[in-house]
């Protein structure tokens, strides 16, 4: 058995591509080493030698085509992610490579016959909270006006009665809020509508933020883990945003290694969407103060920096209910994660001024803003 791995280059395809190979299979990898993932733009160490890399890009059909033949399973886990204001990039990634790849899986009559498609948290956007009446609600992306008075929660809509609670979110649940959360719909939609219609089993997976080794230094916008190891790695105080009272749900690379080999092997996930999460939540505080114990920082204590990123959740946290019904369940604990991301840094050594170049980044874009007095 042949597997597919588009993006495998990268973080969740390259630990997906070591569990394949320890459980038999041969493993192809289409990457296009992109910036700033692959800030050299070549095939990184930590890539299994027994993998055959094709340097292409998922949207050239001659290249998607030569690395789908004799192929029995794909993991389409390539993706465009950032915070760029690229909008038509986000479509043509995330979504006209998932149409290409159905579209060449028919018309070539592939013998395919799974294909699992990442997706993510962000179709959730704010996620579901209820009201004081307990009504469900979907609140809209909190306005900017709001936030750079500092007032964080999200507020009551028009007919609902405050204050308003935040709750676990299902997979029937979506309310994307921006541009990546948006592609991420159409992506889940166009394989999960063309794989039934054409009888080509295919899995969505909604992806928590995940974590551990082998996640980008090089990306500005990509996540507490980065963020917080790098900072306590070089003696900074890591940036906390809002009131650092923001709920996340954290899953570790292992975890989401093996809920995608589980969507593989399991029938009853056909034609099926999976929140795949670290069931359980922890504020962004307290994800520092887990960073600080790991480094054995001591005394430290969280602090507010006086600035916001526009456009971010206040709460999300994702019921991963469907996905331990099929015998899953998170088996790592946020500490391993850290632990793990800690070992990562001090191999690799980055520079010292990624944080700092990747604050004043976002801050010339716009993402970070700063509260006013």
């Amino acid at each position: 058995m042949r597997a597919l791995i588009t993006g495998g280059a990268g973080f969740i395809g390259s630990h997906t591509a070591d569990a394949l190979l320890a459980a038999g299979y041969e493993v192809r990898l289409l990457d296009s080493l992109e910036p700033p993932v692959h800030p050299e733009r070549k095939a990184p160490e930590y890539l299994d030698p027994r993998c055959e890399l094709i340097v292409g890009d998922v949207r050239d059909e001659n290249a998607l085509l030569r690395a789908l033949q004799g192929c029995d399973v794909v993991y389409h886990l390539a993706a465009f992610q950032d915070y760029l204001p690229l909008f038509s990039r986000y479509f043509d990634v995330n979504v006209t490579s998932t149409a290409l790849l159905y579209e060449l899986i028919v018309r070539e009559s592939l013998p395919v016959q799974k294909v699992i498609v990442a997706s993510s948290q962000a179709t959730l956007g704010e996620g579901l909270y209820v009201d004081a009446e307990g009504r469900a609600v979907l609140p809209d992306i909190r306005p900017d006006e709001q936030l750079a008075r500092g007032i964080w929660d999200v507020q009551a809509p028009e007919g609902s009665t405050g204050p308003l609670r935040w709750q676990p979110t299902d997979e029937t649940h979506q309310n994307p809020q921006n541009q990546y959360g948006v592609s991420k719909i159409a992506e889940e939609t166009v394989a999960l509508s063309i794989g039934r219609r054409y009888e080509i089993p295919t899995v969505a997976m909604r992806y928590s933020i995940v974590q551990g080794p082998r996640q980008s230094f090089y990306n500005a916008y990509s996540g507490a883990c980065r963020v917080f190891c790098l900072a306590m790695h070089q003696k900074q105080r890591p940036p906390i945003y809002e009131d650092g009272q923001q709920i996340r749900d954290f899953v570790n690379i292992h975890d989401v290694v093996d809920a995608n080999l589980l969507v593989l092997r399991d029938e009853r996930a056909d034609y099926e969407m999976f929140h795949v999460g670290g069931d359980r939540t922890l504020t962004v505080s307290e994800f520092a103060s887990v960073v600080a114990e790991v480094f054995r920082i001591a005394d430290y204590e969280p602090e507010a920096c006086g600035r916001y990123r526009f456009g971010d959740t206040r709460h999300i946290c994702s019921d991963v209910s469907k996905l331990k019904a099929l015998g899953w369940s998170p088996q790592r604990t946020v500490h391993d994660s850290v632990d793990a991301y800690r070992g990562w840094i001090e191999d690799a050594a980055p520079p010292a001024e990624l944080l700092t170049n990747a604050t004043a980044k976002m801050e010339e874009l716009g993402v970070v803003r700063r509260v006013k007095s």
